[in-house]
């Protein structure tokens, strides 16, 4: 019976056009199947300028892998899942170092899935889950432990993951780390250099390695300077602004106030030239902080803050091409990295132009 006069007919199922495939690519391009297979999946052997135009071919085309028939054939998933805090706020680094790690994937056979866990949460379960589901080809995870039962359990599973962050563990895996430890050092000559004799730092949670390097430098530099030094022990640089800003503000208040403060985190800097503010003190001519950031914001916030910076962009970069490397078992000439900071930028007061 012909279709009513008002209604078009229905195409025909198979006069839907054919999804692309390699093959389709293939003859796109005049290279071979396994040649453009190979060029998606970023294999070092093939060439730029023939990754470039099959990735391009493949975009114009329309083409998107078949993930059930991958998995089926090759038992991966082409995922790489980031385990994040969902305590990690959002003035520090989290957003750069996504983005970076995205970016770094693009063009790859490769997608970010980003898994968040809460604080009320055991940092375990995201883990379990993607290993024992084997959801992901591989994770890159934060906030290290000295004694990491997370890296313990994908090393032991022989399960592919990357860290930012190191631990103590003698466990010999891929990772990317700002040396805190220098961090500090720097910090603390700097302040001594401007005049100040009794420092204050607002660590990271003690719980996580790079308190430890952090609070060694500060600690060990002020104590070979002569200084007198001491570490918050009511807050952390992740408590907050509001814990960090009243903390500060106490401790002011107290005899002895500090001249110089360290503090691990962009949103704990601001926090704590706030509360010392409002004692009645004045950045660069009371006190001296020196902070750390991953994105331009600290200068617009007061002018006379001290800064060292944290490229959280070449971290994200380093940390999923590495796991690529050791999710495909290949040869990976630096599977390791420390940023080491070599200056403190000083603001445009009578030192400008300075470096520390």
């Amino acid at each position: 019976m012909p279709p009513p006069a008002d209604r078009a007919p229905l195409p025909a199922p198979d006069s839907e056009p054919e999804r692309p495939t390699l093959k389709t690519i293939a003859a796109a391009t005049g290279l071979a199947i396994a040649t453009v297979s190979r060029a998606l999946k970023d294999a070092p052997d093939i060439g730029e300028e023939t990754k470039r135009r099959v990735r391009e071919t493949a975009a114009r085309l329309g083409y998107r892998p078949n993930r059930a028939g991958v998995r089926l054939r090759t038992g991966k998933t082409n995922v790489i899942a980031l385990v994040l805090s969902t305590e990690t706020d959002v003035m520090n680094h989290t957003s750069r170092l996504i983005y970076s790690i995205a970016n770094a994937l693009r063009g790859t056979a490769y997608h970010l899935v980003v898994m968040p866990f809460f604080p009320d949460q055991d940092p375990m379960e995201p883990i379990r889950y993607i290993v024992e589901t084997g959801s992901a080809d591989g994770i890159i995870l934060n906030q290290t432990k000295e004694d990491d039962p997370r890296i313990r359990y994908m090393h032991d599973h022989g399960f592919p993951f990357a860290a930012h962050g190191r631990t103590a563990m003698g466990i010999d895996h891929p990772y990317y780390d700002f040396d805190n430890e220098a961090f500090a050092r720097l910090g603390v000559r700097a302040m001594a250099d401007r005049g100040r004799r009794r420092l204050f730092l607002v660590a990271p949670p003690r719980a996580q390695m790079y308190a430890n390097h952090m609070i060694h430098g500060f600690s060990d530099e002020a104590a070979r300077l002569g200084l007198s030094f001491e570490v918050a022990d009511t807050v952390n640089s992740d408590s907050g602004g509001d814990a960090v800003d009243a903390a500060v503000h106490a401790r002011f208040r107290q005899p002895d106030p500090p001249d110089g403060l360290l503090v691990g985190s962009t949103t704990a800097g601001m926090a704590a030239i706030a509360g010392a503010e409002q004692t009645g003190r004045m950045l660069g001519r009371d006190f001296d902080v020196v902070g750390k950031e991953a994105i331009p914001l600290l200068r617009r916030f007061r002018r006379d803050i001290l800064i060292v910076r944290e490229d959280v962009g070449r971290a994200g970069d380093f940390l999923a091409k590495a796991l690529v490397a050791a999710i495909e078992k290949r040869d990976w000439t630096e599977r390791q990295r420390l940023e080491v900071p070599m200056q403190v930028e000083t603001g445009p007061g009578p030192d400008k132009g300075e470096q520390a």
